[in-house]
Order: C-alpha cells, then sequence, then structure tokens
C-alpha cells in the first residue's frame, strides 16, 4: 500500500491511496480458497471446484465482498500511520478499481486541529470546601424532629385544634346520593395543613371524640368521578380520636428511627448531607471556572463540519428566517463548544482516561436512584438505547477528565462557612447569561469528549465505508 498525503486548505487533506494489482490479486485468492470447501456445484467434489469456474459464478460478488474489506482496513490504516484524526465522516472517491486490476481511491478528510494544552497545569480556580459547624447540624435535626411529630391520644372532652391529629370515619353524598370513593374509614388529618379538600380542616376545630360532624366541602376538579368535579359534597364525619402533637424527644431513640446507629451517628450523617448539598454546587463553579479558562485557549482552526452540524444543533425547532437571524451568535458559541470539547478529549487522550464498565454501571445505578419507584422503567430504557449509555459514558468521561484537571491545575483552596458558602452560591446566580453558556458547554463538552473514548471517528469511517462506495459506484 501506497499512501500519499496532500495537504489542501486548513485542515483538509487528501490521502491517495494506491494498492497494486499483485496485491488485490491475492486478497481475491485468498477469498476464493476460503469459499472453495464450503461451495457444492453439481460435477464437482467439495473443494474440488476450479477458480475458473468459481470467477465466473460468484466473481463480482467476491470482488464487492474483497473491496469493501480492503478499503476499510487500508483506509483505516492509512489515517493511522499519518497519525490523521478525522473531524467527521471521510469522504471515499475510487479511482481505479475492478478484477485484475490495481485499486486508487482518494480519502478526503477534514483533520482535528493540534492543540498545544500544556497551559492546561496553569490553569487557576477556586476549590471550596464547606466547614458545617455543630449548631448548623442541630438546627437541621430539629426541624426533622418537627416534622415528624409523635401524636398522643387526649381525653374524650378536649376539642381539637390546630395542629392536633384528627382520625375519622366519613360518608359523603352529593345532592342526598351517595358516591363511588365518598366513604373513608380512620382518616387522619393534621389539622390546619389543609391537605384533604379545600377548608375541611377549620370546620374540624372544636370538635371532640365521638362527636357527628357535617363538614361542606367542594369536590376537587381532578376528582376521579368527572360528573362530580368542583360539586359540593356533604360529609358526615365520625371522629374516632383527637391526639396532641408532643415534643419529639432528640435522643438515641430517634436517631435509630431515622436509621442512624445513634444520635452521633446521625449529627455525623446530617453534617455530610449539608455538606455534601453545598459541594456538589460549589464543585459546579469550579469546573465552570476551569471551562472559562480553557475557552481563553488559542486554536488555529476549528473544523468547519464540526462548526456548521453544532449549529444546526442550536438552531433546532427554529424557522428558517430565526436561524438565520442568529447564524452569527450561534456561530461564536458553536467554536467555543467544540473548542473546549477537543481540548478535553486531548486531555484525556494524553493522560490515558478510560471509563470502565464499573463505573458506567455505578452512573446507571446514580440514574435510577434519582427515579424512585421508576427503576425498572429506567433501566429498560437504558437497555433498549445503547445511544442513552453512550451519552453517560461521555458523562463519566468528562467528569473523570475535569477531576483530574483539578489534580494538575493550581487551585485556590478555600474553607468557608455554610453562611460564606451561600453567598458565593447567591453571587453566581447573579451572572444568569455566564451560566447559561456554562451549561450549554458542559452538554456539548460531554458529547465532544466522547470522540476518544469511543473512538468514534475511525469506527463510523469502519461503518460507513460501504455506503461510501456504493455512492461512488453508482455514478
Amino acid at each position: 500500500m501506497k499512501v500519499t498525503v496532500e495537504n489542501k486548505k486548513g485542515l483538509n487533506k487528501d490521502l491517495k491511496v494506491f494498492i497494486d494489482k499483485k496485491t488485490m490479486n491475492s486478497y481475491m485468492d485468498e477469498k476464493y480458497e476460503e469459499i472453495k470447501g464450503t461451495v457444492n456445484l453439481k460435477g464437482f467434489r467439495p473443494g474440488k471446484v476450479p477458480k475458473e469456474i468459481l470467477k465466473r459464478q460468484f466473481g463480482k460478488a467476491i470482488f464487492n465482498e474483497v473491496l469493501d474489506k480492503v478499503l476499510k482496513d487500508t483506509s483505516t490504516k492509512a489515517l493511522e500511520e499519518n497519525k490523521i484524526k478525522p473531524a467527521g465522516q471521510p469522504k471515499l472517491d475510487l479511482k481505479t478499481y475492478g478484477e485484475d486490476k490495481e485499486l486508487e481511491y482518494v480519502l478526503s478528510v477534514t483533520e482535528l486541529p493540534k492543540i498545544n494544552i500544556s497551559s492546561i497545569e496553569n490553569i487557576k480556580f477556586d476549590e471550596y470546601s464547606v466547614k458545617i459547624d455543630d449548631i448548623e447540624t442541630d438546627r437541621r435535626i430539629k426541624e426533622i424532629a418537627k416534622n415528624q411529630p409523635n401524636f398522643k391520644e387526649v381525653s374524650p372532652d378536649t376539642k381539637a385544634n390546630e395542629g392536633d391529629l384528627v382520625i375519622l370515619d366519613y360518608d359523603a353524598t352529593v345532592d342526598g346520593k351517595s358516591f363511588k370513593g365518598g366513604e373513608g374509614k380512620n382518616t387522619q388529618l393534621t389539622l390546619g395543613k389543609d391537605l384533604f379538600l379545600k377548608g375541611f380542616d377549620k370546620q374540624l376545630i372544636g370538635v371532640k371524640k365521638n362527636d357527628i360532624k357535617v363538614v361542606d366541602a367542594i369536590l376537587p376538579e381532578n376528582f376521579p368521578e368527572k360528573d362530580l368535579s368542583n360539586k359540593k359534597a356533604k360529609f358526615n364525619c365520625k371522629i374516632v380520636s383527637i391526639k396532641k402533637p408532643e415534643e419529639v424527644k432528640i435522643d438515641d431513640n430517634f436517631a435509630k428511627n431515622l436509621g442512624a446507629k445513634d444520635l452521633n451517628d446521625l449529627k455525623k450523617l446530617i453534617s455530610k448531607q449539608i455538606d455534601d448539598e453545598f459541594q456538589n454546587s460549589l464543585d459546579r463553579l469550579s469546573k465552570n471556572q476551569i471551562l472559562k479558562e480553557i475557552e481563553k485557549f488559542k486554536v488555529e482552526e476549528i473544523p468547519e463540519n464540526l462548526i456548521e452540524e453544532e449549529i444546526k444543533i442550536l438552531s433546532k425547532g427554529m424557522s428558517d428566517d430565526d436561524a438565520k437571524k442568529s447564524n452569527n451568535n450561534f456561530r461564536e458559541i458553536a467554536k467555543k463548544r467544540i473548542k473546549v470539547g477537543l481540548i478535553l478529549n486531548q486531555f484525556g487522550e494524553q493522560n490515558n482516561v478510560k471509563v470502565t464498565e464499573q463505573e458506567l454501571q455505578a452512573e446507571i445505578q446514580k440514574q435510577l436512584r434519582m427515579m424512585p419507584g421508576q427503576e425498572k422503567m429506567v433501566m429498560d430504557f437504558y437497555q433498549k438505547n445503547p445511544s442513552a449509555v453512550a451519552s453517560l459514558r461521555g458523562t463519566v468521561y468528562e467528569e473523570k477528565i475535569i477531576s483530574l484537571i483539578k489534580k494538575k491545575a493550581k487551585a485556590n483552596k478555600q474553607e468557608v462557612t455554610k453562611k460564606e458558602a451561600e453567598k458565593i452560591l447567591k453571587d453566581s446566580q447573579n451572572q444568569p447569561q455566564d451560566k447559561i453558556k456554562e451549561n450549554k458547554n458542559e452538554k456539548k463538552t460531554s458529547k465532544q469528549s466522547k470522540l476518544s473514548e469511543k473512538k468514534s471517528t475511525i469506527n463510523k469511517t469502519k461503518k460507513k465505508t460501504k455506503t461510501s462506495i456504493k455512492k461512488v459506484s453508482k455514478k
């Protein structure tokens, strides 16, 4: 195989590939030998069919199969030997081909730019750790206790007040007629929360155990029996019991009910929970600072085909007129996104960053935990959508790259209080435009970063060569 590389304008290159007739014939002979033992033709024993007979019967099909394989193998080898990483699908143009002929073709490719990323280690960013004091932890535990009150039954002559738990049975009617869903047994209502029907709670204030109370209420608009929606109903209620809230004692038993070993263990868990709440947001700020610095890196030229592809994504769903008006703005956003993705990808390649199957499965489990009660549906989605799994792999890949950059770059480490952390996050929200751009960068960076992990450009070349051949052959 002989390969000649011609530099065209900018990142565009033509690779002229030539394979002599002798080599092509050897590929054909190998294929004939391979199929000879499997072909059954009348008048010939298995494996004894002469090559000339095979050639007359199957020559065209065999040549197409051999051509397909040779193009795939040699185009990939030509790119790898010349250290060319395509920015998208290369175009293949057959010049000379045929049985008992040499093969000559041109591979037109836009190359990914070579970027000097040594200055990544000079990036400066803020790295925060949050100090959670005991007062904040105790305050959070008290809030939890307040929302999980204990109720104690009171004497039969005690009247119900706001905050009390009323347990009741009821039968409801509309226009004097019972209806489906109009009965309830041992229904528990905390007066004042108004969680049952609007205004229902207030009418129970003052009731006592064993009282019979008629409550008027409007059935909701989304009531299952559609013909009763927004209708006035009468609820005949029998008060089963009244319970008063008791202050929850914060002790080891309280902690155990929440799944902790004891109160000290609960405090550690709550402190970590508060820290995680802030740390995740602060880590995103650090990441955004890094991405902003990467945006400043100089890249001589960005592949035009990637820019156009990104503009299409940005303008998806827009009218042609609106897309045209926004083209210049979209072009600048596209350049930033692609540049950041290319730089992160190159950094990942140079540092041999990989995503293991265990890491990918851990990310899937994380997604499942975010959708409680719908785990099966989410798992089915990922099992049926390889592209969604690939997207997750890209997300993990990007996070590993950012984590490595944080280790190598120059971190300005700061320990802040919860109050200071709140201010930092609030101040960051006062820059909505920057935030939007960063979020966009995060999404696109994930897509671009997957180039290395998936070896996508070369794989796509392998998969789509056959389509390219067909198109050229038809001409």
